[in-house]
């Protein structure tokens, strides 16, 4: 079902495959998949009394799968109380990065760039403005990125192009020939510049130009954009979709649920059946405002859906349901399963599913957040950067950066209290020192920096 709905959605043959797809995608993940179905579902004749097929019908009930999958992997990953700390060896590095993201918004433009990048991949804009960081997700579906063939893991630059309105570039500032064409948007991000060119009209072939007006030249160094592959699988250019192997079984519910819904209408509006010599002629259509015509001697029966039937549809659906979600490792569990869980490794458990799904989606998203940061320590030497209104000293470019997760659910008290009591006797023995004790509990206290703790700790217990 879901590659004859693919078949519907208009393609563009300007475009190429790899955007088709995920822009496909992306209408999945915002619910509007089926919008290039020309009927609704209680549409059942046409307007020349054709006979509609369920094909061409949009679902009446439309259970968002692939928006609960992401959102609940997201708020896993990078949500409140699970974002890592940036931490460093050196510390002007760790305090200056800490304080960046708090000004930039980091936890936010991250949650983003998962949500987004959940249909193969997202990039995330670094610009240096008045010596601020903004960050900006970008998403991908026009993006088309270049790599270093001596350095794979490096961007090279990387091209914008899509299809704006004119009206859209007149209101923007631009001098255009026909305001009502529709015109080709193009600009392109290298070491050195943000190349901006001049819009030209779709359907004819030259050359773009440069626009000099809107062209900056950073001249940082390297490409100020991050691209994040979502999950190991997929290409070169885009990972694995989180909700892909979901997504006909979330299409079959939707048309379960909205058969399910039109049966049950049916029965609050029984079919009219009239009996005269006339016999029946052409192709029966269902439905409580269409009468069944018989001849004088017949008689005619019609199934009507019950309870027992919407009951099967019900769980049939859950069944799918449970299924869909196995299958993108999803959020399985129930209120039941919840009253049982005793503690935060308890959930955990519970939950291995997702877990597993938001550890794989740390690694690709943790080495994008690394690859940021170094862009930030890099962009320190070159331009004056400034947060709260202090002004940051260049930094180390050599510093080494890592990231601290913190555990997957909250500790309970008692989770807590063998905690501390495992550190006590480690830290007492020898075996790890007091800094690493109180890193391993950082993110539980909300503790920024261990070795400034440690100091004032110390100032306390000084006489």
């Amino acid at each position: 079902m879901f590659e004859t709905i693919c078949g519907l959605i208009p393609r563009d043959p300007d475009y190429d495959e790899r955007t088709r797809r995920l822009d496909i995608l992306k209408r999945v993940l915002e619910g509007r998949l089926y919008d290039s179905l020309p009927f609704e579902f209680h549409e059942e004749r046409s307007a020349a009394g054709e006979y509609v097929p369920l094909r061409l019908r949009r679902p009446s009930v439309r259970y968002p799968l692939a928006r609960i999958v992401v959102d609940d992997s997201v708020s896993l990953v990078f949500g409140d109380g699970h974002f890592p700390m940036l931490d460093s060896e050196d510390a002007a590095v760790r305090a200056a990065l800490a304080d960046i993201a708090k000004e930039a918004g980091l936890n936010r433009v991250m949650l983003d760039a998962v949500l987004r990048g959940s249909v193969g991949s997202v990039a995330i804009q670094l610009r240096m403005l008045r010596g601020r960081v903004f960050l900006q997700v970008l998403e991908t579906t026009y993006l088309t990125p270049r790599w270093d063939p001596e350095e794979p893991d490096t961007l090279q630059s990387v091209t914008e192009e899509y299809k704006v309105p004119g009206r859209v570039l007149a209101a923007q500032g631009y001098t255009l020939a026909d305001a009502a064409s529709a015109y080709w948007f193009m600009r392109r991000w290298d070491a050195e510049t943000e190349t901006w060119f001049e819009p030209w009209p779709v359907g004819q072939q030259c050359v773009p130009v440069v626009d000099e007006t809107r062209t900056v030249r950073h001249g940082l160094g390297f490409v100020p954009l991050v691209w994040i592959r979502n999950l190991p699988g997929g290409d070169r250019v885009d990972g694995a979709c989180t909700f892909r192997p979901a997504i006909e079984t979330a299409i079959e519910i939707d048309y379960q649920l909205s058969q399910a819904g039109r049966g049950l209408k049916y029965s609050s509006d029984p079919t009219l059946l009239v009996r005269e010599p006339a016999a029946m002629e052409g192709e029966l259509i269902r439905g409580g405002g269409n009468a069944l015509v018989v001849s004088e001697k017949g008689d005619a029966k019609l199934l009507e859906i019950n309870g027992t039937a919407a009951a099967a549809v019900i769980d049939y659906v859950r069944t799918l349901r449970e299924l869909a979600l196995e299958g993108v490792h999803g959020n399985r569990a129930s209120a039941e399963r919840l009253s049982g869980a005793q503690s935060g490794r308890a959930l955990e458990m519970m939950n291995q599913g997702l877990v597993w799904l938001a550890d794989n989606l740390r690694v690709s998203y943790g080495a994008g957040l690394l690859e940021l940061a170094r862009m930030v320590i890099r962009a320190s030497n070159r331009y004056a950067l400034r947060t709260h209104g202090e002004r940051i000293p260049p930094l180390d470019p050599s510093a080494r950066v890592g990231l601290k997760w913190p555990r997957w659910y909250s500790p309970t008290a008692e989770d807590r209290l063998r905690d501390a009591q495992t550190l006590r006797v480690l830290a007492g023995s020898g075996t790890i020192s007091r800094e690493t004790a109180l890193k391993c509990i950082a993110d539980v206290y909300d503790i920024e920096d261990a070795p400034a703790e440690l100091a004032r700790i110390a100032a306390e217990r000084t006489p």
